[in-house]
């Protein structure tokens, strides 16, 4: 089986909503792509934001996605969920982690996608989790993003 595929997206902004904003975004190519996903949020409160958000980030997009404990999360190709992982008659390929800490299930995806912008905590989180992936010899790669047009 080869190694899960790291990816590190790095914003230029600063705040939750721009991070939310990119995820949402990030969420519809993955799906668009054909992968189910798993946005992993750092809490519950985090999570009902990103529901909302995925509602609400495009007027023309709509990404079919479902809270992990929502019946209907097993008919949809992205689930948000903050403790557990998907379940595992679930295959999904991707998951987009937004917890300050690497999941200890992470290398049951293909892909991993990591979101930095440039708010202190979020910087000092993230470095700690590319050190991690790098000293257990995971494929890593850094995508530089200018400023994203709403």
């Amino acid at each position: 089986m080869p190694m899960t595929q790291i990816d590190f997206y790095v914003l230029p902004d600063s705040t939750l909503e721009a991070r939310l904003d990119f995820a949402c975004r990030l969420a519809e190519t993955i799906q668009r792509k054909g992968y189910r996903l798993h946005l992993h949020a750092e809490d519950a409160a985090m999570a009902r934001e990103l529901d909302e958000a995925l509602w609400t980030f495009r007027d023309d997009a709509y990404v079919p996605h479902a809270l992990a404990d929502d019946p209907l999360a097993g008919e949809v190709t992205v689930t948000i969920g903050w403790d557990d992982p998907p379940p595992p008659e679930r295959p999904v390929q991707a998951l987009l982690n937004l917890s300050p800490e690497i999941p200890e299930w992470f290398s049951r995806f293909e892909r991993v996608a990591e979101i930095i912008n440039q708010h202190q905590e979020v910087l000092v989180a993230k470095r700690r989790c590319w050190q991690t992936y790098k000293q257990r010899g995971y494929p890593i790669k850094a995508h530089q993003l200018r400023g994203q047009a709403g």
